[in-house]
């Protein structure tokens, strides 16, 4: 048996918790992220016997050891439920959809791990689909009804709204920047009549709606008031769902568990590179974690000079990668977490400076050493030119349409390849959100899977609001129920 799972605070000021108790919340109580007290740890023997594992088995294999407290039955029906080929059918590569997460192999030691085959064609399906059955499981367990508020900068909204449609319990209110996201992705969003769902466009940019979401949530009374919780991917058990495909790239990647693999992650907010970063500190045989950011470069500045300088709104480029368009990498503060050795103090005076708008500056510590050497992060950035010659490329040497997140990917990828390393790229999305970049780039249409042929040609429900705290307190007390 293995010890139970016990979840602290980033900032040290937050008792201890169970996964359930942290499940349906976002930041703890002292405004730090979630964390296990350890990583449970997988040796030799236990990478032997999940090599031969299916998506839901290794899921089950992974998220028993953070869900301790779930029974494991009943775990193990609500990955069975989500984890199937009629969720995440919509593969246009004519990959299998019973692997979930097909490795596509563009040339000898380059892939692309399709993670995109879900409801609303990016990532974040992966993590989602499990948290609405996560969520609507622990919601008829407790009685209890959960008001989600969170924000989007184009692809969390739509995976959520699509993972909590319908479920018992639940309303999703959700913040997006007016005019800023693909008409693709605002057409998956607002074309959704579900009850339960509400649509806000913000007059913003993404970060002005990920305030108002802290600010929200900081204000302790009002979220236990009404029952506020979050979906970002400060979310510990969206993080922790997304660790599985870590595993499942390294085994169709690989032949034996000898061998080391790189990825490379395109990243906005950090929560998927963290969950690369989670896989490495479990056993996975993880040579490089490449992040790759867009205009919007706080991360690779970091990773290249130890300053960590999270930009103002108005320095916050609007670009053809928008779900990267962030300035503040919320799940930075987990690596930062593991990177001081768990001195939650510390975390608490870098984050001051953070959350006051000044940044920290790692470059003349020995921490800094160890980020590359230690926990093997890499970096690289691309821009709008790079992103239409990658997919330009893409398609000509290997006759793949990629979107724009998964280009700034490839970019970085084919510089920081090395001989004899599988890189795997993580997709992002399918081409179809970001349609009006690839006819740029490619000079037609991007396939659409089956049903989304008229999708922006659907009627839309939502709500235009200024970035005004008070007014928005205001309507989810009006909406919640």
């Amino acid at each position: 048996m293995h010890d139970a799972m016990y979840y602290v605070s980033t900032r040290g000021q937050a008792p201890q918790k169970r996964f359930t108790e942290i499940l349906l919340g976002g930041l703890m109580e002292d405004g730090g992220l979630a964390m296990p007290v350890q990583y449970p740890r997988f040796t030799a023997t236990d990478l032997e016997a999940m090599r031969g594992m299916d998506y839901r088995q290794l899921a089950f294999a992974i998220l028993s050891r953070f869900a301790d407290d779930i029974p494991a039955a009943d775990l193990k029906a609500l990955i069975d439920r989500t984890y199937t080929p009629e969720v995440y059918r919509n593969t246009v590569s004519g990959s299998d959809a019973r692997d979930i997460t097909p490795l596509y192999t563009l040339e000898p030691g380059l892939h692309l791990l399709e993670l995109s085959n879900g409801p609303t064609l990016a990532f974040k399906d992966m993590a989602m689909q499990l948290l609405g059955n996560l969520f609507e499981y622990a919601l008829e367990k407790s009685g209890q009804q959960l008001n989600i508020f969170g924000a989007t900068s184009g692809d969390t909204g739509s995976s959520a709204e699509y993972a909590m449609r319908g479920k018992h319990g639940v309303r999703v209110f959700m913040l997006s920047p007016h005019g800023k996201m693909s008409r693709f992705q605002t057409a998956q969003m607002f074309s959704l009549q579900d009850p339960n769902i509400f649509n806000i466009a913000v007059r913003g940019v993404f970060d002005d709606c990920q305030d108002m979401v802290k600010a929200v949530s900081n204000d302790l009374d009002f979220k236990s008031k009404y029952c506020i919780g979050t979906v970002n991917s400060i979310n510990w058990a969206r993080v922790s769902a997304q660790v599985v495909y870590y595993f499942k790239g390294y085994f169709a990647a690989t032949k034996h568990n000898r061998e080391q693999v790189s990825f490379t992650v395109p990243s906005g907010n950090f929560g998927n590179v963290c969950a690369g970063h989670i896989a490495r500190m479990m056993g996975l045989p993880i040579r490089h974690l490449v992040v790759a950011t867009n205009e919007n470069d706080v991360l690779d500045e970091f990773f290249r000079t130890g300053v960590y300088r999270p930009r103002a709104t108005a320095e916050t480029l609007h670009t053809t990668s928008p779900s990267m368009d962030i300035s503040k990498a919320s799940n930075f503060e987990r690596f930062i977490y593991d990177l001081v050795g768990h001195d939650a103090a510390q975390v608490r005076a870098m984050w001051g400076e953070v959350d006051r708008g000044r940044p920290f500056d790692l470059s003349a510590s020995s921490l800094f050493g160890k980020v590359a050497s230690e926990y093997g992060f890499q970096s690289g950035a691309s821009n709008h030119a790079h992103r239409v010659a990658t997919m330009r490329l893409a398609s000509e040497r290997w006759g793949r349409a990629i979107d724009t997140h998964t280009a700034d990917g490839l970019k970085v990828a084919l510089e920081r390849r090395e001989a004899g390393v599988p890189m795997i790229v993580l997709e992002t999305a399918l081409p179809a959100k970001f349609s009006e970049t690839v006819v740029e780039a490619l000079g037609r249409e991007p396939v659409r899977p089956a049903g989304m042929e008229n999708l922006e040609s659907l009627p839309q429900r939502f709500e235009v609001m200024d970035a005004d705290v008070a007014a928005m307190k205001d309507y989810i007390a009006r909406h919640a129920g």
